[in-house]
């Protein structure tokens, strides 16, 4: 296991579904137009892989021993163009492009169209094969382009796993629009662990339906095509770190895969 073994793997996944895009082109061109952010988490050895294309986010809950408390850890940072460090890595990679990212309605979306500057698929701003008819206008840039828009390389980080980390909490953006980092990891720390993940959802549209003066009971009625209107999809995974077992150098049970994701939790 190793970061470069992890960004293939993330390469090769990009090349198959492009290679399902060219497959369907001609019948389905709308192949083209779907792409998903991929978060991914990875133990081995007592390291922790955490990899990141797009704008969900993994946060570590770590004992503090000055405090006897919980802290929250960011451990991925967000490829979302309303983070300037992102929006001068576009224009770094993109110097003669001055509509590389572009402020509409007050939001930073990159060519005017999309948030994130990376991702798997969306191959519309990968290939300029893509950026053509018979794919719908909407999701056309006007202008030809050499090199890819968006980027399906992760981020890579490795992180020795200590026996103060307790938990990690994987989750979509549509998480963290409406709970801070500590705030998530304060509701895994003071509740059961059975069926967190799903209170992390629910404390999450509390908090949606608060910000739009309804009652959550209320918003649960609305059904999912127009709640993305109040909401964004949410996606979470609650992963509890056992300290001995996650630092052998080897392991003789099965390996454990868990995968979120589809049509997300809401």
């Amino acid at each position: 296991m190793s970061a470069d073994v992890i960004n293939k793997a993330f390469l090769a996944t990009e090349e198959d579904f492009l290679a399902l895009v060219r497959k369907h082109w001609l019948n389905d061109p709308q192949w083209a137009s779907v792409g998903s952010c991929c978060l991914v988490g990875i133990i081995c050895s007592g390291l922790l892989y955490i990899a990141n294309a797009g704008d969900s986010r993994v946060v570590l809950g770590r004992l503090d021993d000055n405090f006897k408390e919980v802290k929250a850890v960011q451990l991925s940072s967000e490829h979302n163009a309303s983070r300037e460090s992102v929006r001068e890595e576009l224009q770094s990679v993109h110097p003669y492009d001055p509509q590389i990212v572009v402020l509409k309605h007050t939001v930073w979306r990159v060519k005017g169209i999309i948030q994130i500057s990376r991702s798997i698929g969306d191959a519309y701003l990968k290939n300029a094969e893509f950026n053509r008819e018979p794919l719908l206008p909407k999701f056309r840039v006007p202008e030809s382009f050499d090199k890819p828009i968006l980027r399906a390389d992760p981020a890579i980080l490795v992180h020795k796993i200590d026996p103060e980390d307790h938990f990690l909490i994987f989750a979509s953006d549509g998480l963290w629009e409406h709970l801070s980092n500590q705030e998530a990891v304060d509701i895994v720390n003071t509740c059961p662990r059975n069926g967190i993940a799903r209170k992390l959802v629910k404390a999450a549209l509390r908090e949606a339906a608060k910000k739009r003066e309804m009652r959550y009971s209320d918003l649960k009625k609305i059904d999912r095509g127009v709640r993305r209107h109040f909401h964004d999809d949410i996606t979470v995974i609650v992963l509890f770190l056992d300290f001995h077992m996650v630092s052998r150098s080897y392991w003789h049970g099965p390996l454990v895969s868990i995968r979120g994701g589809g049509q997300g939790v809401c």
